[in-house]
C-alpha cells in the first residue's frame, strides 16, 4: 500500500508541482469531481467558483481532480471561471481509488434522493444534464490536506451530496 506522502508526491498538477509540495506551503482543499456532464459536478464547479475568492478559502489552495484530459478539462474550468485553479488530470481514476473513493451503486447514482436533487440542480437551478465525460460511476470526494497529511475528508455517499467546503477548511485553519 502506498503511503499518503508517496501518493501526494505522485499527484503532479497542471503547473508541474506535486500536491505534496503545495500542501507543505499552504493547506489544500482537494476536490475530486464527478464527470463533467454530471449536473452535480456543474453545481460543484459553480459553488467552488463562487468560493475561490472567499476570505475563508483564502488560507487554502483549491486543487481540482478530474477524469478528463487537460485540454478538454480546461474548457470546462474556463466556463466556470476556474481556469486559473490548480488541477490534476486522472482519466484512469487511479487517485480516486487511492483516496478510497468508490464506484457508485445504482441507488447512490440514480436513487430517489439523487433524482430529487437532480431536478433541483438540473432544472430549477439550471445546471442541466450533459453527456458523460469520464467514468459515470465514479463517486466524488473532498479532502483537506496540510503538510502532507489528510486532516478532513468528505466521501460522498450519494452523487447528489453537497459538502460544506468552507466548514471543512475552517475546521482546519
Amino acid at each position: 500500500m502506498i503511503s499518503t506522502t508517496e501518493l501526494l508526491q505522485s499527484m503532479i498538477t497542471n503547473r508541474g508541482v506535486s500536491v505534496l509540495e503545495i500542501s507543505r506551503k499552504k493547506d489544500v482543499l482537494l476536490v475530486f469531481l464527478r464527470h463533467f456532464g454530471c449536473t452535480f459536478c456543474k453545481e460543484a464547479l459553480k459553488e467552488l467558483s463562487d468560493l475561490q475568492n472567499s476570505e475563508k478559502l483564502k488560507n487554502a489552495e483549491l486543487i481540482l481532480v478530474h477524469m478528463s484530459l487537460e485540454d478538454i478539462a480546461s474548457k470546462y474550468f474556463e466556463k466556470y471561471a476556474l481556469g486559473d485553479v490548480t488541477r490534476v488530470s486522472d482519466p484512469e481514476c487511479k487517485y480516486y481509488t487511492d483516496f478510497g473513493l468508490i464506484k457508485g451503486t445504482f441507488n447512490q447514482l440514480f436513487g430517489f434522493r439523487s433524482w430529487v436533487r437532480g431536478i433541483e440542480a438540473g432544472i430549477i437551478k439550471g445546471y442541466g444534464f450533459g453527456r458523460q465525460i469520464g467514468d459515470g460511476f465514479q463517486m466524488p470526494g473532498v479532502f483537506v490536506i496540510s503538510k502532507g497529511k489528510v486532516l478532513s475528508e468528505f466521501k460522498h455517499k450519494y452523487a447528489s451530496d453537497k459538502p460544506d467546503y468552507l466548514k471543512m477548511v475552517s475546521c482546519v485553519s
